[in-house]
């Protein structure tokens, strides 16, 4: 019986090592789905709609074919049709059949260099979600979502490669075919132990069958030999004997025991279930809840990543060569003025030293505008983790039209003391308050003029009892530094000839204020802290004796006097219309603007 048990657990071995073995081989079927994009007059952009790239489940692999520079970028697809409105492109979009077309879209503006297409280069816009780009051959892994597209070209002036391929990696799994090939080793295991048992019972059970031996002949008493001589012959025989038997059976058992294990060690993790791999882990509920008609963020947190990251490395540079054409690029209103005025000093002044500003870090807190047009606006704070004795940077960037990147306008070192509000998380985004807007304690528009009252008032001014004490510390500190400068010309003997006049007034600059969880906003403004010199004897003359002065003025005194004008960058944390909070002072940073002769 023992050996009936041991074929059929020998058969059942087979058929299931079989059955594993033809999962992961025969029965496999192809690994990826293919769809290949043709383009029969290539322009210099390719757009590849969200639908072709979505048209199967799974991961998108994109691969682009073509000698030379390949550039791919994937974004939203009504920002990527913006960024393409002034030139010609072919558009690869679905059928209803499931099969891709191309189409050729005319420019929907003139293109703003002339000619058939801008010849824009795509590379290095703010505008992408993410980018990449190689040479001959590019390939690209991919998950995107519905609403991205993917843009094709080169340099935007050459033709896009034509060769384009993408493919949906399919479920080749086969969670059965471990089990089936780990329980046929186990059967073949039995199998095995069970025909040795059958051997052993059999032999066994035959006993000996020899007949007993007749009478012995009358012998003659013999001298028995010495036992080692009997027993050694016999005992050496005898255990080559017993051994030989289990040797044969275990060197039929290991090379069955050991295929089993390289089949079962060979399968990979596709080869067994998953269990609870598929359920979802507890995340966090968001404590914010979009509106219905909320729309999409400028830009993602990777993104805002690395514009801010892009616009330090190119203010670095721009520092280092002072150089305000490249400065120019990423900066504009305030902080490009006080940037190029920075950089005509330390051309003129030898030995003038110090950091412009500092630098920037990683963004702790972005707070994009939700928007679909332009301009965008987009506020961000950062740290610099590996010193924790700088403060951190407060700025906002403004991306004019779809072709431009995104300009810091204003950026100032935050406060010690002071709190950043609640805002939105960056996938949320916010909204833009406008300059008028009734709903703030304070609009926007009335914020720079407020506080410059403030300033040259104290607490004469209608506005005191508004701002906290981090905005009262900076008033006095400015009202201080002036009361020095007027000792100083005193002391200097200037006091009987000469009047000095302060100031402090809202700039040309427009606001920008971005929506709070509270109602409130993070309003960002510059103002203009102007100090003029004049004579009051017609006699007298106005000496300029400070190496700024002299070096923007190229003189070294006045006869009717000069104005000394300084622009102030600030950020306020303005509450909601009839909230019992004061506007909070969040950040600041002076810089000298100009310095003039009055004529």
């Amino acid at each position: 019986m023992r050996f009936v048990w041991a074929v059929v657990a020998f058969v059942l071995a087979t058929v299931l090592i079989g059955a594993g073995i033809a999962q992961r081989t025969i029965f496999m079927g192809p690994t990826e789905q293919r769809m290949e994009l043709t383009v029969d007059q290539p322009t210099p952009y390719v757009l590849v709609d969200a639908d072709v790239l979505r048209a199967h489940t799974g991961l998108q692999t994109l691969l682009v074919r073509g000698k030379g520079d390949v550039f791919v970028a994937y974004a939203r697809t009504d920002d990527m049709k913006s960024w393409l409105s002034d030139t010609a492109y072919d558009y690869v979009s679905l059928t209803k059949s499931g099969k891709p077309k191309t189409a050729r879209v005319e420019a929907e503006q003139p293109p703003a260099d002339g000619g058939e297409t801008s010849g824009r280069s795509p590379v290095g816009s703010d505008l992408w979600l993410d980018s990449f780009a190689d040479k001959d051959s590019l390939v690209a892994n991919l998950q995107l979502t519905k609403g991205n597209s993917v843009l094709i070209a080169r340099d935007g002036v050459k033709p896009a490669p034509t060769d384009i391929l993408v493919s949906w990696a399919l479920d080749t799994r086969t969670p059965w075919a471990g089990p089936l090939m780990a329980a046929g080793g186990l059967l073949l295991a039995v199998g095995i132990v069970l025909y040795i048992l059958g051997i052993r019972h059999q032999r066994r059970g035959r006993g000996p069958r020899r007949k007993g031996p007749g009478p012995l002949p009358e012998t003659q008493p013999i001298t028995m030999p010495e036992r080692a001589e009997i027993d050694q012959p016999g005992d050496a025989g005898t255990a080559q004997r017993t051994m030989t038997t289990p040797r044969r059976r275990l060197a039929i058992a290991l090379p069955a025991l050991a295929l089993t294990g390289l089949l079962a060690t060979g399968c990979t993790a596709d080869s067994w279930p998953q269990f609870g791999g598929d359920a979802p882990s507890p995340t966090p509920s968001p404590s914010v809840v979009a509106p219905e008609n909320q729309k999409q963020p400028v830009v993602t947190d990777k993104q805002g990543q690395r514009i801010v990251a892009d616009v330090a490395s190119t203010l670095a540079k721009a520092d280092t060569d002072l150089d305000d054409k490249l400065a120019e690029t990423r900066l504009t209103g305030a902080a490009l003025d006080a940037r190029r005025l920075e950089y005509q000093l330390r051309g003129k002044i030898e030995g003038r030293e110090g950091a412009l500003m500092t630098p920037l870090g990683k963004v702790k807190i972005l707070l994009p505008e939700a928007t679909e047009g332009w301009p965008r606006t987009v506020l961000a704070l950062t740290v610099d983790e590996k010193d924790a004795k700088k403060p951190p940077v407060l700025l906002t960037m403004v991306q004019s039209d779809p072709w431009a990147n995104y300009r810091v306008t204003s950026m100032a070192d935050m406060l010690a003391k002071s709190t950043f509000p609640n805002v939105a998380p960056a996938w949320l985004g916010t909204t833009r308050v406008p300059a008028e807007s009734a709903f703030l304690s304070l609009p926007p528009s009335e914020l720079a003029g407020a506080f410059s009252d403030f300033v040259d008032a104290d607490d004469k001014s209608q506005y005191a009892t508004d701002f906290d004490e981090a905005s009262k510390e900076f008033a006095k500190s400015v009202r201080d530094s002036r009361a020095a400068f007027v000792k100083k010309a005193a002391d200097a003997g200037a006091g009987q000839t000469s009047a000095v006049a302060f100031k402090m007034a809202a700039s040309d600059d427009e606001p920008l204020s971005l929506a709070t969880l509270d109602s409130g906003a993070v309003v960002s403004v510059s103002v203009t802290d102007t100090q003029t010199i004049t004579p009051t004897n017609p006699d007298a003359v106005i000496k300029i004796t400070d190496e700024p002065s002299k070096a923007l003025t190229g003189v070294s005194e006045a006869a009717k006097g000069y104005t000394t004008t300084y622009g102030i960058q600030l950020f306020f944390a303005v509450p909601a219309q009839g909230s019992n909070e004061q506007i909070r002072l969040l950040a600041y940073k002076q810089d000298l603007l100009s310095v003039q002769v009055i004529k």
